[in-house]
């Protein structure tokens, strides 16, 4: 009798990972509302800024963070795919400069085409997860769904103190990012079957690696702004980040880190339909320096991340004590800054 063949959980997806996430001017056309908003005066971070979680000051000098995300496979491993969804709901807690306290499950699963036994290892691949992170997976709702996903809702607290947003960035601040690029690029190799195991081992380290020195540097008042590269990647994310703060930014390409593979992957066109889709949402405001490779950073910088690394805007002043946070978590690599804000210019984003 032939051993049946492995379940790969991406073909039962029409999306993967942060790439299955709305385009963002078609979510800026949903969200959008002409009814007035409620005041809730203790709400400090809702839906009036594209920020990574909601924040609720008790009126204690602590606040309430509350987020959700989940999305499609991005691996077929099950457990593997539960780490990585874990992973990526517990780092908006981080990026708000938050700790985690709690998650609960939700999951999609199309139980007439897939075993239970997959979804149980998915949520065992959660619970390592959130082990790691030193919070309990508390309970969750399922649904029985044309396609599978997972993800999390997630709660934390954070000092007011040390609350960062995505669009508080000052004039003169550096960028640092503190994971590589690239992931998206490395799934969509995988899914084509092109992708060496050396490759797919570095595109699971990142994607299952927490973002929890977001808690450190959540103390640090010269990090002025935070936030996670996830799905616009990341010139969407600092596209954010700018209009927000009401700046603009310089990234120097050669600066900018890339996982390993990646541009091996770029060579033979391996690039996510998202990544088009994100292109075409701010192309408007991006400009290239002469000198750029411009055909394979407009592949690189839209790229769609899951559980991407942090983006800091971090006075100038403070940028010994980001390095020294980074090398200490074995980030060495990454503490170069890879860009600056300044005040707007005609485009938003110059690359240099």
């Amino acid at each position: 009798m032939e051993t049946p063949a492995p379940i790969r959980l991406t073909a039962f997806a029409h999306g993967a990972g942060c790439g299955c996430k709305i385009a963002p001017a078609v979510l800026d056309q949903i969200i959008k509302t002409a009814q007035p908003a409620a005041a809730f005066p203790q709400l400090l971070v809702g839906n009036s800024s594209k920020d990574d979680a909601a924040v609720y000051d008790l009126g204690n000098g602590t606040c309430v963070v509350s987020t959700t995300d989940f999305f499609m496979p991005i691996v077929d491993d099950a457990f593997d795919f539960g780490r990585i969804a874990g992973a990526n709901a517990i780092s908006d807690v981080y990026a708000m400069g938050g700790r985690p306290l709690m998650a609960v499950a939700v999951l999609g699963w199309p139980v007439e085409k897939l075993p239970p036994e997959l979804a149980a290892q998915v949520l065992e691949g959660c619970r390592a997860v959130c082990a790691e992170a030193q919070i309990p997976l508390a309970g969750g709702h399922s649904i029985d769904s044309p396609e599978p996903f997972f993800g999390l809702a997630v709660t934390g607290t954070v000092q007011k103190e040390h609350l960062k947003q995505n669009n508080t960035a000052q004039n003169g601040d550096l960028l640092f990012l503190t994971k590589p690029l690239g992931v998206g690029i490395l799934s969509t190799t995988m899914k084509r079957g092109e992708l060496p195991a050396d490759y797919y081992a570095e595109m699971i380290r990142w994607m299952t690696q927490l973002n929890s020195l977001g808690e450190q540097l959540g103390t640090l008042p010269g990090v002025h702004a935070m936030t996670d590269v996830t799905g616009f990647g990341l010139l969407g994310h600092l596209l954010e980040m700018c209009e927000g703060s009401g700046l603009g930014a310089t990234l120097t390409y050669a600066s900018i880190p890339v996982a390993a593979g990646v541009r091996e992957c770029l060579q033979q066109n391996m690039v996510p339909d998202a990544t088009y889709r994100n292109w075409n949402a701010y192309s408007t405001q991006v400009k290239f320096a002469p000198g750029v490779n411009v055909m394979e950073a407009f592949k690189l910088l839209p790229d769609p991340q899951t559980n991407g690394g942090l983006l800091l805007a971090v006075a100038p002043e403070a940028e010994g004590a980001v390095r020294s946070i980074l090398q200490a978590a074995g980030l060495g690599d990454l503490q170069q800054p890879i860009g600056h804000l300044h005040l707007p210019e005609e485009k938003r984003i110059l690359i240099v």
